[in-house]
């Protein structure tokens, strides 16, 4: 979708109205029910308090299988259709498809390179324009396995910006090994000096740069006039504890309608994940119920009824108890655990919690992928105020990642 005047106006308008439905049901989407014991939502009036229970009495009455599919389906046979703007947001939401790229990929490229992650970087390679004069630049290249890929595609030399020294080497190594032309370049992206490897004739690229490291290569693109192809990624990882609209259009309708977003509610954009196996799932549901049901434990021997956040610990170091669970949990965050411990009976609390818990998601599972849509909207209209030419797109299905969607930026002429 080129942004000519027409389709400026209709991602400025679209962004518009998911500013005022994100405005609009901020009290209901913004709250994390998994740090609630009770609802999580604080209605405003009587009328809002009917409401809520209602809400929560249709949501009761879901059952586990309709509940799972709604987490990643959750617009289809929407039971909330008559509680909240479903098709608006499904409408709203909706992002062309890009033009697949016939070529050929030959499997020996995708050498140390993961199965999903090739299939990401092909999809993605061939969105990247071809510099006239300047630089082929990949930002935040990691090892450069999408720099080898580009300039294997387009036969151009590649400069990768790297800030660990680890993965410059191990990069070059294989870049050299490969005989291609790749410098991988050691380079911290939020140094002012970055500065020099962008120019007007140049081209950068960046597959899931995350939150600020995304912010800064637009900031220098527009101040450089650089062609960009980026697909952003964690919209939360900055050091603003509150989120900065960053085109004017953003700044004027967030003050005006009151969307303010912390750090922590920028995160509800990228929890949507590629479908796990039967397997990982339910580890993923024992390890939540387990944490609720520490909650419920730690609340009590603390006496104090606030959620206590325990540190990420992965699948496999997970203990085979839940009691094991809760003495580790009450080690990292200081709590002694006196006397004798109805473990089970904790232990049911976490499962009872977590299935209200997952039906209150859902509201919140709604608002995940406008929220994501806003914030790339956000950063189009940002470079379409500096005189860009913009095409938003999918890049890649959602079941290859989640994060699929990508802005090619060209400077006008």
């Amino acid at each position: 979708m080129a942004t000519d005047t027409t389709s400026e106006s209709v991602w400025a308008h679209r962004f518009t109205r998911l500013t005022e439905l994100l405005a609009q049901w901020q009290w209901l989407w913004a709250p994390a029910p998994f740090t609630h014991r009770g609802s999580p939502w604080q209605p405003r009036g009587d009328e809002e308090s009917q409401w809520v229970a209602a809400l929560s009495a249709e949501l009761a009455t879901l059952d586990d299988d309709d509940c799972e599919r709604l987490q990643h389906e959750p617009y289809r046979d929407s039971p909330l259709a008559s509680w909240l703007p479903v098709a608006e947001l499904q409408e709203l939401i909706g992002v062309p498809a890009a033009d697949v790229v016939a070529g050929s990929f030959p499997q020996r490229w995708a050498q140390h390179v993961s199965g999903r992650k090739w299939q990401q970087m092909v999809a993605f390679a061939p969105h990247v324009a071809v510099p006239r004069q300047g630089r082929l630049v990949e930002w935040c290249a990691g090892k450069g396995h999408l720099g080898r890929l580009m300039a294997r595609w387009h036969q151009q030399p590649v400069v990768g910006l790297e800030w660990q020294s680890a993965l410059c080497r191990d990069g070059q190594q294989l870049a050299d090994r490969q005989q291609l032309a790749v410098e991988m370049v050691c380079q911290d992206v939020m140094q002012p000096d970055v500065e020099r490897w962008l120019s007007a004739q140049g081209v950068v690229a960046a597959l899931h740069a995350c939150g600020d490291l995304h912010v800064r290569l637009i900031e220098l693109v527009r101040q450089q006039g650089t062609a960009l192809t980026l697909a952003p990624c964690c919209y939360q990882r900055t050091q603003a504890e509150r989120y900065h609209p960053l085109s004017s259009r953003g700044q004027v309708l967030s003050r005006d309608l009151g969307l303010g977003l912390t750090r922590e509610q920028l995160a509800l954009a990228v929890q949507e994940t590629v479908t796990a196996s039967r397997g990982e799932r339910r580890k993923r549901e024992r390890g939540n119920a387990w944490r609720l049901g520490f909650d419920e434990l730690q609340r009590e021997l603390r006496g104090c009824d606030d959620y206590l956040p325990v540190p990420s610990l992965a699948y496999g170091r997970m203990p085979e108890q839940f009691a094991d669970f809760c003495r580790w949990a009450a080690g990292q965050k200081g709590v002694e655990i006196t006397g004798e411990v109805d473990w089970p009976h904790y232990e049911s609390r976490g499962w009872q919690r977590l299935c209200r818990t997952n039906r209150q998601e859902l509201v919140r599972h709604l608002f995940r992928r406008p929220l994501e849509v806003w914030l790339v909207l956000d950063r189009v209209l940002w470079l379409e105020e500096a005189g860009f030419e913009v095409d938003l797109v999918e890049f890649c299905a959602a079941e290859l990642t989640p994060r699929n969607l990508l802005i090619k930026a060209l400077p006008r002429r």
